[in-house]
Parts: C-alpha cells; sequence; structure tokens
C-alpha cells in the first residue's frame, strides 16, 4: 500500500487567504459591482470557454483535484475526475495518480483517500497511485502537490477536474509556475444544461475574478514593498 504524502500542518483560515487575501476580495467585490458585474461576466466567458481543455499529452503525473464527500462516499462529480484519470493513466500518458484532498466537512476520511480506494477497486496498482491528503481547497491542492513534484523532481501535470472548475484550476496552477495540461471529466456533473450548470459557472466566474484580482493586488503591494526599499 502506498504511503501518503503529508504535507505541512493545515494554516489557519487567516494564513490560507494570505496577507492580503481579505483586501483582494473587497476589492473583487467592488470591481464587480462597480463595473455592472462586466469583469465577471468576461470570466464567465473563460469559464465556459475552458471547460473543453487541451488534448492530453506525456507527463510526470495525473493530478485529480479533490472533491468533498457525502457521507463518507465519493459523489459522482469525484468518480467522474477519477474515472477519467484512470482512462488517461491507462491510456500511458503518465505512470501515477496523485489524488488530492484532505478530510473536510463531516467526513471520517479525506478525499484522496477515498479517491485511492475507488482506484484500487479499478485494479489501478497501488505502486501508481500517490496521495496528497492535507489541502482543504483548490490552492491548497496545488501549492502542496507542488512541493512534492519539486521534491521529486518532476516537472509536467494533467490537471483533472470538472469542467466548470477546470479555467479556474488551470489559472492557480500555472500561477504557482506548474506546468499543466487541463483535461476535464466529460460525464462530470454540472457539464449538463439547466440553471445548476449556469449557477456553477458563475460562482466560478466571481472566483476566478477573485484570483486575478488577487494576483494583480499582490503584485501592486510587492510593487509598493521594492519602491519604499528603494526610497
Amino acid at each position: 500500500m502506498n504511503t501518503p504524502y503529508h504535507a505541512p500542518p493545515r494554516a489557519s483560515f487567516r494564513q490560507k487567504l494570505g496577507p492580503g487575501g481579505a483586501a483582494s476580495l473587497g476589492l473583487a467585490l467592488l470591481a464587480g459591482f462597480g463595473l455592472l458585474g462586466l469583469p465577471v461576466l468576461f470570466r464567465l466567458r473563460q469559464v465556459l470557454r475552458g471547460a473543453h481543455g487541451e488534448e492530453p499529452a506525456a507527463s510526470d503525473a495525473i493530478l485529480v483535484l479533490g472533491r468533498k464527500l457525502e457521507a463518507n462516499a465519493l459523489t459522482p462529480v469525484f468518480e467522474a475526475r477519477l474515472a477519467h484519470a484512470e482512462g488517461l493513466w491507462r491510456q500511458g500518458f503518465a505512470p501515477r495518480i496523485i489524488v488530492a484532498g484532505g478530510t473536510t466537512g463531516t467526513a471520517l476520511r479525506s478525499e484522496a483517500e477515498a479517491g485511492r480506494d475507488w482506484l484500487l477497486a479499478r485494479g489501478v496498482p497501488g505502486t501508481a497511485i500517490l496521495l496528497e491528503d492535507r489541502s482543504q481547497h483548490t490552492l491548497e491542492n496545488l501549492f502542496n502537490v507542488r512541493a512534492h513534484l519539486r521534491s521529486e523532481g518532476w516537472r509536467t501535470l494533467l490537471l483533472v477536474t470538472d469542467p466548470l472548475h477546470l479555467t479556474r484550476a488551470g489559472a492557480t496552477a500555472r500561477g504557482l509556475d506548474l506546468e499543466v495540461r487541463c483535461t476535464p471529466a466529460p460525464d462530470g456533473p454540472p457539464f449538463e444544461r439547466g440553471p445548476r450548470r449556469w449557477g456553477r459557472a458563475l460562482l466560478e466566474a466571481f472566483l476566478l475574478h477573485w484570483y486575478h484580482t488577487g494576483m494583480a493586488y499582490s503584485r501592486l503591494i510587492r510593487s509598493e514593498s521594492q519602491l519604499k526599499r528603494v526610497t
């Protein structure tokens, strides 16, 4: 049985937001409402276009982003992600699958452990499965995995998640200087038509808008800090 990769201890909510997290959220809300929602609509277009993903290519690993368990069981969304990752592995795109996700909600096991068990039941050997089982959200998923990749000398990832999550996950990964190709789980909800899909798409659009606002704010405060040191 594969030994899980344990990331550093969980950060507090304040640490997760970072020093400019609350400020960037405020700026994202201000820009979103002040510009009549146009920034969010711009990001919505990116979310919908990015849902189709990229063609997979040979990589060092396949990363499956976790999804909150329900009554300790996998949701259809998480199963779809795992099934897609299994298919990529069987096609030889990467020699290993990294399953990410800590213990969230009221679950008694981590998302990564539940995902590993699903893959083992489908015949994927334990030696081909790695776990990142401490993260609570996408940024932590990717940050912890980046540390592991660097320690192993790996560079490239096939990033697997559901279609509407793909654009934000890809932007976050590239913001951490990860070399990723984004490939969606084609059968993963909520890719069906209807109100739920549009509600999820709008949420993803706002979160993507917040991410880019935070990146811009971070660059700004770093620039101001450097300027103060010079002067």
